[in-house]
């Protein structure tokens, strides 16, 4: 019989995950329960993709409050500091924020506007113009923020971020001056020492305060990068990645991923014989048409995977093909030609017009979406995705 369904995608139920856990053994455990309950048999190059928040909960990769502004402290001792370009989150970045504020005296807080890098919006750009105000270029105090743009709250978190963080940080008795930029050196008229908080433009951000007079010079990705009182410790990424477990506590990204991927290969090899991928995924990066939100707070979307998930797709689009290289082609002799295109398809199709319009993301970050979509991030309870018939393509 023709084979009529392509990929298939399977959100996987899993045991509720608590530290010292073995991952792996759960993972592979699920996926096998998973395949003899539902009838799917295991096959060469199915996907299984794992939430990197049960990772990290197995690893107990977890930090307080009190080691974040240990090693905020040691770094910028008692000078007034510059934190700059957070992220809007209750999730993400408050509980990091009372870490930062516990462990200094003064901080001026710089709000980029009209929103942060990932899309979550202080005010409307449409009222930036009625006011007249160029976010480009123009510096704005807390009051001539409110003057123009009065209070606004979230539309999805019914919170108004100015107050919120200026509150996190006054909790600790701590002076807060609130600004708002989007050039990173209008923080050095103000301090030279600077804790940047973006997250995909640290590097480019860091080196413009560094060339421009700035101290001590930090990212959240410098912070927690090592262990501090055997709290948890990210080596790559610090606390970039990490959202709220307590309102004392972090989670934090991850580590050793690599390895875990490739151990859960392995154990899957062993039980059926069959060379699986698999990668461990966060934040899908797709951005919502409507909330203009960038879903992507994570500093990657997969920290680990194997080697089979490298590199992006090479694809040709089938309704090209069928318009222009084989329009005068119907029904089976059609199917068979673009078969044979597909079948003898250039290992690299860049600039190829017949590769137009694919998609040139990377595997990892395509799969991450599909599994961060099919996971979702609240209580389905499928933390593991099993995808099938990914790799496949129109021959098959």
């Amino acid at each position: 019989m023709e084979r009529v369904v392509g990929t298939v995608v399977r959100g996987l139920r899993a045991p509720i995950i608590k530290e010292n856990d073995d991952i792996s053994k759960i993972v592979v455990d699920s996926i096998l329960k998973a395949s003899k309950a539902e009838g799917f048999s295991i096959k060469d190059r199915d996907v299984v993709s794992v939430t990197e928040s049960i990772v990290a909960r197995a690893q107990g990769n977890y930090a307080s409050i009190d080691a974040i502004s240990k090693d905020v402290s040691s770094k910028f001792g008692d000078d007034t500091l510059g934190v700059i370009f957070p992220i809007l989150s209750r999730n993400r970045f408050a509980i990091c924020l009372r870490g930062i504020a516990k462990g200094v005296k003064k901080i001026v807080l710089m709000l980029s506007y009209p929103s942060d890098e990932v899309g979550n919006h202080l005010v409307s750009i449409d009222v930036l113009d009625e006011k007249g105000v160029n976010p480009w270029t123009d510096v704005l105090s807390e009051e001539e923020f409110r003057n123009n743009f009065g209070y606004i709250k979230h539309p999805f978190t019914g919170v108004d971020y100015i107050d919120y963080y200026k509150s996190l940080i006054e909790e600790y008795g701590v002076e807060c001056e609130v600004i708002f930029s989007n050039d990173p050196k209008t923080i050095l008229k103000h301090t030279k020492n600077v804790l940047t908080c973006d997250i995909h433009t640290r590097f480019r951000t860091k080196r413009i305060l560094e060339n421009n007079g700035g101290e001590k010079i930090y990212g959240l990705d410098d912070i927690l990068s090592t262990s501090i009182d055997g709290n948890g410790y990210n080596e790559d990424y610090g606390l970039l990645g990490s959202n709220k477990s307590t309102e004392n506590r972090v989670k934090l990204f991850p580590r050793d991923c690599d390895t875990i991927v490739n151990k859960i290969q392995e154990m899957v090899k062993e039980k059926t014989g069959k060379a699986i991928e698999v990668m461990v995924y966060g934040d899908g990066a797709f951005k919502d048409p409507v909330g203009k939100i960038w879903e992507l707070a994570d500093p990657v979307v997969s920290p680990g995977y194997t080697k089979g998930l490298e590199g992006t797709p090479n694809e040709v689009k089938l309704k090209y093909l069928a318009d222009n290289n084989f329009s005068h082609l119907e029904g089976e002799e059609l199917r068979d030609a673009i078969s044979e295109y597909i079948k003898g398809k250039s290992s690299d199709l860049v600039g190829s017009m017949e590769a137009q319009g694919t998609t040139p993301r990377r595997l990892t970050d395509l799969i991450g979406s599909l599994s961060d979509l099919t996971s979702g991030s609240g209580d389905k309870g499928t933390p593991i995705v099993y995808i099938q018939g990914y790799f496949d393509n129109y021959t098959k």
